[in-house]
Protein backbone atom coordinates (compact mmCIF):
# COMPACT_ATOMS: atom_id res chain seq x y z
CA UNK A 1 0.00 0.00 0.00
CA UNK A 2 3.09 2.38 0.76
CA UNK A 3 4.51 1.93 -2.70
CA UNK A 4 1.17 2.95 -3.94
CA UNK A 5 1.13 6.54 -2.39
CA UNK A 6 4.84 6.88 -3.25
CA UNK A 7 4.25 6.32 -6.84
CA UNK A 8 0.94 8.76 -6.56
CA UNK A 9 2.70 11.80 -4.41
CA UNK A 10 5.96 10.76 -7.01
CA UNK A 11 3.37 11.44 -9.67
CA UNK A 12 2.56 14.58 -8.33
CA UNK A 13 5.89 16.28 -7.84
CA UNK A 14 6.55 15.55 -11.24
CA UNK A 15 3.49 17.05 -12.16
CA UNK A 16 4.34 20.03 -9.69
CA UNK A 17 8.15 20.64 -11.06
CA UNK A 18 6.47 20.50 -15.02
CA UNK A 19 4.16 22.90 -13.85
CA UNK A 20 6.98 24.90 -12.09
CA UNK A 21 9.43 24.85 -15.06
CA UNK A 22 6.22 25.63 -17.64
CA UNK A 23 5.40 29.20 -15.24
CA UNK A 24 9.21 29.64 -15.49
CA UNK A 25 9.82 29.63 -18.85
CA UNK A 26 6.25 31.33 -19.53
CA UNK A 27 7.38 33.86 -17.20
CA UNK A 28 10.57 34.63 -18.87
CA UNK A 29 8.82 34.58 -22.36
CA UNK A 30 5.77 36.70 -21.04
CA UNK A 31 8.83 39.63 -19.34
CA UNK A 32 10.00 39.93 -23.44
CA UNK A 33 6.20 39.90 -24.59
CA UNK A 34 5.26 42.73 -22.78
CA UNK A 35 7.75 44.89 -24.16
CA UNK A 36 5.19 47.71 -24.04
CA UNK A 37 4.28 47.62 -20.24
CA UNK A 38 6.52 49.45 -17.54
CA UNK A 39 9.80 48.00 -16.90
CA UNK A 40 8.66 47.50 -13.24
CA UNK A 41 5.45 45.97 -13.78
CA UNK A 42 7.13 43.44 -16.11
CA UNK A 43 9.64 42.50 -13.17
CA UNK A 44 6.88 42.76 -10.79
CA UNK A 45 5.29 40.05 -12.71
CA UNK A 46 8.16 38.58 -13.44
CA UNK A 47 9.47 38.21 -9.88
CA UNK A 48 5.75 37.05 -8.45
CA UNK A 49 5.75 34.20 -11.28
CA UNK A 50 9.25 33.05 -10.39
CA UNK A 51 7.56 32.77 -6.75
CA UNK A 52 4.47 30.90 -7.56
CA UNK A 53 6.70 28.70 -9.00
CA UNK A 54 9.25 28.54 -6.05
CA UNK A 55 6.39 27.69 -4.39
CA UNK A 56 5.35 24.89 -6.24
CA UNK A 57 8.87 23.34 -6.38
CA UNK A 58 9.36 23.65 -2.12
CA UNK A 59 5.48 21.68 -1.69
CA UNK A 60 7.41 18.82 -3.27
CA UNK A 61 9.57 15.83 -1.68
CA UNK A 62 12.52 17.05 -3.78
CA UNK A 63 12.16 20.74 -3.27
CA UNK A 64 11.74 19.57 0.45
CA UNK A 65 15.08 18.31 0.37
CA UNK A 66 16.29 20.66 -0.93
CA UNK A 67 15.17 23.61 1.81
CA UNK A 68 16.84 21.19 4.16
CA UNK A 69 19.91 20.95 2.67
CA UNK A 70 19.64 25.15 2.37
CA UNK A 71 18.89 25.16 5.93
CA UNK A 72 21.54 23.10 7.44
CA UNK A 73 24.20 24.76 5.18
CA UNK A 74 23.31 27.87 6.82
CA UNK A 75 23.55 26.26 10.05
CA UNK A 76 26.84 24.97 9.69
CA UNK A 77 28.59 28.30 7.75
CA UNK A 78 27.48 29.73 11.38
CA UNK A 79 29.78 27.29 13.02
CA UNK A 80 33.02 28.57 10.96
CA UNK A 81 35.64 30.30 12.74
CA UNK A 82 36.41 33.24 10.33
CA UNK A 83 39.90 34.12 10.01
CA UNK A 84 40.87 37.51 11.04
CA UNK A 85 41.80 40.46 8.43
CA UNK A 86 45.66 39.90 9.94
CA UNK A 87 45.39 36.02 9.28
CA UNK A 88 43.81 36.49 5.63
CA UNK A 89 46.49 39.09 4.96
CA UNK A 90 49.47 36.79 6.29
CA UNK A 91 47.84 33.84 4.62
CA UNK A 92 47.88 35.80 1.18
CA UNK A 93 51.53 37.15 1.55
CA UNK A 94 52.61 33.42 1.98
CA UNK A 95 50.66 32.13 -0.95
CA UNK A 96 52.43 35.03 -3.13
CA UNK A 97 55.99 34.28 -1.61
CA UNK A 98 55.34 30.29 -2.64
CA UNK A 99 53.61 30.89 -5.83
CA UNK A 100 56.58 33.27 -7.00
CA UNK A 101 59.65 30.61 -5.47
CA UNK A 102 57.77 28.01 -7.46
CA UNK A 103 57.56 29.95 -10.84
CA UNK A 104 61.25 30.49 -9.80
CA UNK A 105 62.23 27.44 -9.78
CA UNK A 106 60.21 26.02 -12.71
CA UNK A 107 61.27 28.89 -15.10
CA UNK A 108 65.01 28.03 -13.73
CA UNK A 109 64.11 24.06 -14.53
CA UNK A 110 62.88 24.94 -17.86
CA UNK A 111 65.99 27.11 -18.89
CA UNK A 112 68.28 24.06 -17.82
CA UNK A 113 66.48 21.79 -19.25
CA UNK A 114 66.42 24.27 -23.02
CA UNK A 115 70.08 24.36 -22.46
CA UNK A 116 70.80 20.74 -22.02
CA UNK A 117 68.63 19.44 -24.99
CA UNK A 118 70.85 22.45 -26.91
CA UNK A 119 74.00 20.57 -26.05
CA UNK A 120 72.48 17.54 -26.71
CA UNK A 121 71.42 17.88 -30.16
CA UNK A 122 73.77 21.01 -31.04
CA UNK A 123 71.15 23.21 -32.11
CA UNK A 124 70.69 27.05 -31.22
CA UNK A 125 72.98 29.69 -30.52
Amino acid sequence: MSDNTESSSSALDTVKLSFAVLLLAGSVAAFYLLGDQAFLVRLGALVALILVALGAVFTTSTGRNIWGFLVGARTEVRKVVWPTRQETMQTTLVVIVVVFIVGLILWLLDMSLVWGIQLVTGQGG
